[in-house]
């Protein structure tokens, strides 16, 4: 945990220091605004700001949105000045501390920013086997690639590699690729010069730089332009990169580890995604199963969230009833893990009795979990028809076709007549399309012992 303290805490710095650094964070301190953003600029970063509330929160907050620096900050001033504390928050601090600090406060708010929302959770076997996997591969160097759905829990898993890993005391830095716009993704990750475009008021480190010794999380890299990552290949590869603007290569040593709710495969296949690329950070794959496919861990992360919220929220933790675990454990939870955490979010909240039943276990539309209904067969059809018919879009019918033909070889055992005849065309266009993909150097079922 990366603490950054700004200004003097009227005296109060030595000891809010130390009590940090007795709860694991590394602190650094700033006396203004200016020398903040000069840290951060740095590439010496922070998970979370300490500020003194007689700083303007206001200009603070405008700078980090303004270059695009994604930290919490925290409030503190001395005594319980409401009117302090209301100013603060309204600048978009996230809490006010009061001081002196108090060790117990100071240890709750460094928690709550460091590992205390990444925790593991589990008791399915089959999410047992890919943590048995994640915990081989940590200690090496080889790039990740974390797959799975949206929600399920893949910048968890990247963490917890992170912290097995031989890098585990440097810094763990994680980019949501989807986020940054197009054309500020090339700087925010590998940072820029003074001037090199309009709003480059000073040199930034990128996020390659700030990850240093450490692990760079590239959080959905589908979403990176094509054009891109032809420079992310070679930063990977040649451990160096080039900020905008720069006229020297600057030497990173980072272990890279990547995730993606999309299949890449398919997207290489469709020109959008290199395909060196790809296998440049597949080098091992951690395939998170989602949530309905694992039901051990729904009611062990319910307990989990339940337990979190009730403290989050100064309340008794309740049980959760019988039927409220038998209705849990068999919905389908669409969003995964953080669908099943932002419920019981909401059912700690609305709980009236001594314990969370089903009337308080809603859905994010109001309803009740246990009339949402299954899906119909008919549903379920027309839904497997749009992800089947939306995988065809960008691909043309030549690549189309080949899936086809191949595919329908492959469930015929190699048995040309049989394909031929499910696929409704001559062996002899079938015969010449196999030679095709043959002279392509596309791998072709071997004919099985039946008629050819």
């Amino acid at each position: 945990m990366r603490l950054l303290i700004v200004g003097t805490l009227n005296g109060q710095l030595s000891t809010a220091t130390k009590m940090a650094m007795e709860k694991g964070a590394k602190v650094t301190h700033a006396a203004n605004i200016d020398q903040a953003m000069d840290i951060l600029r740095s590439g010496r970063g922070a998970d979370l700001l300490m500020v003194e509330v007689s700083i303007d929160i206001n200009r603070l907050i405008a700078n980090l949105q303004a270059e695009r620096v994604h930290v919490p900050v925290v409030a503190c001033g001395v005594g319980t000045d409401a009117q302090a504390a209301v100013k603060a928050i309204r600048a978009g601090a996230k809490e006010y501390i009061p001081l002196p600090p108090d060790a117990e406060l100071i240890a709750a708010v460094l928690e709550a920013v460091a590992d205390e929302s990444h925790q593991l959770v589990f008791k399915d076997p089959k999410m047992g086997g890919v943590l048995e996997l994640a915990k081989q591969i940590a200690a090496s160097e080889a790039s990740i690639m974390i797959t799975g759905e949206s929600g399920s829990g893949k910048e968890v898993m990247a963490r917890y590699v992170h912290r097995k890993s031989k890098r585990a005391d440097k810094p763990f830095i994680s980019v949501n690729c989807a986020a940054i716009p197009e054309n500020l993704i090339e700087s925010e990750l590998f940072g820029h010069e003074k001037g090199a475009f309009t709003g480059a008021i000073a040199r930034r480190v990128g996020k390659f730089e700030e990850a240093d010794g450490g692990t760079l999380l590239l959080d959905e890299i589908s979403e990176i332009d094509v054009h891109l990552q032809a420079k992310l290949l070679r930063a990977i590869q040649e451990k160096e990169i080039d900020r905008v603007g720069g006229k020297q290569p600057v030497k990173v040593n980072i272990r890279i580890i990547a995730t993606s709710n999309r299949d890449l495969a398919d997207e290489v296949r469709a020109g959008r995604f290199r395909e060196d690329l790809f296998y440049r950070l597949n080098v091992v794959n951690l395939a998170l199963p989602p949530l309905r496919e694992r039901p051990a861990d729904i009611t062990a992360l319910a307990d989990h969230f339940v337990n979190k919220y009730a403290n989050v929220n100064g309340l008794a933790a309740k049980p959760l009833s019988v039927e409220a675990r038998r209705h849990l454990a068999k919905h389908a939870w669409p969003g995964n893990v953080r669908e099943l955490e932002n419920t019981m979010h909401r059912a700690v909240l609305l709980a009236t009795g001594d314990e969370i039943g089903l009337e308080a276990i809603r859905l994010p539309d109001g309803t009740r979990l246990e009339e949402a209904a299954a899906p119909s067969v008919a549903t379920l059809a027309a839904v497997t028809a749009d992800a089947v018919s939306r995988s065809f879009v960008g691909r043309t019918v030549a690549e189309v076709e080949k899936d086809l033909i191949i595919g329908t070889l492959e469930h015929c055992l190699g048995n040309r007549t049989h394909a031929a005849n499910i696929l409704g065309i001559s062996i002899r266009t079938l015969r010449n399309k196999l030679k095709q993909y043959n002279d392509e150097g596309t791998a072709v079922p071997a004919p099985a012992n039946a008629a050819f």
